[in-house]
């Protein structure tokens, strides 16, 4: 009689183990890309709470985005990129960036990220 066989093969194993070790390099890699961007965003929230509090100007807006960016100490887009947007319904502040990311020899992640936060 026949035995029939149930399982994985040993190549099977090495492709799925191949599979899960190159997704997982590129969330290593991608992890502080949006680690800044959780900072960026923070730092345009505590900037707009504080516009909340008085008639904000954009100079005002500004100078504190600033201040939050040397605190923050983020590297990957300026705090004179984002946009200061003023309309009918208050002050937005706008940033919107790429960052690209090395992953194995030359070839490299790119993520876009954008934000709105609206002051008041």
């Amino acid at each position: 009689m026949r035995r029939n066989q149930q399982g994985m093969t040993f190549i099977g194993l090495l492709c799925i183990l191949a599979l899960v070790g190159v997704i997982g390099y590129a969330v290593i890699r991608l992890v502080p890309a949006y680690l800044t961007y959780m900072q960026v965003v923070k730092a345009m929230n505590a900037a707009a709470g504080e516009g909340k509090n008085d008639n904000p100007d954009s100079a005002a807006m500004r100078r504190s985005l600033e201040r939050h960016w040397e605190i923050e100490d983020i590297s990957a887009v300026d705090y004179k990129d984002i946009e200061i947007v003023k309309g009918d319904d208050g002050i937005q502040l706008h940033v919107d960036y790429n960052e690209l990311v090395p992953y194995i020899a030359n070839v490299s992640l790119s993520v876009h990220f954008e934000k709105t936060v609206k002051v008041q």
